[in-house]
């Protein structure tokens, strides 16, 4: 980000002029389909998203759980390699979720939030995900994903009767694939 004085003239292909800043357009594309749809990218729920820093991770499952409640637990074999956990009550509309998230090097590279109930919990998830995200892609029965390169939320659900469990996942393949890089490889 460059800091313009007064009139910056012309300015160089893919860069922005507002308020006295000129910002390379890199990410216009993605703020111009933000605008247009008003809805976030499909890797941002409630706050959270793939990419994110550890401690921006940790305040805001922290202001959302029961003191205390986040729980990390580092690999055995790094502790670059971190998976945490805590229930959460998102305050905007009152959902509780069990959330969870496997950090590699300090950036969050998967965050998930589970529940359970009826098939009420389904219809409801279905209606809010497609309301930040646009409509879906079917994956497969019980299963609705929504993409950005290889940034991916998913919606998957199971149910045994009337009852039934529902996962929200969003993913960073790009800092998922790290995760091999601290699995101990089998002798053969």
């Amino acid at each position: 980000m460059e800091r313009a004085r007064g009139n910056p003239g012309p300015l160089p292909l893919g860069a922005v002029y507002y308020r006295g800043m000129v910002y390379r357009a890199a990410w216009v594309p993605a703020l111009l389909a933000l605008a247009a749809t008003g809805r976030a990218g499909p890797s941002d729920y409630r706050g959270f998203a793939p990419g994110m820093e550890y401690r921006d991770f940790a305040a805001r499952a922290r202001a959302l759980s029961a003191p205390d409640a986040l729980r990390c637990n580092t690999s055995s074999n790094t502790a670059e390699l971190m998976e945490c956990g805590a229930m959460i009550a998102d305050p905007s509309d009152g959902a509780h979720f069990y959330l969870s998230a496997y950090v590699i090097k300090g950036l969050v590279a998967m965050v998930s939030f589970g529940d359970s109930g009826d098939v009420n919990l389904v219809a409801h998830a279905q209606r809010d995900l497609e309301r930040r995200f646009g409509p879906a892609h079917v994956r497969r029965p019980g299963s609705w994903e929504w993409r950005v390169g290889r940034r991916v939320t998913r919606l998957t659900w199971v149910g045994r009767g009337p009852a039934r469990w529902i996962y929200v996942n969003l993913s960073d393949y790009d800092l998922v694939d790290g995760i091999s890089r601290f699995v101990k490889r089998a002798k053969a």
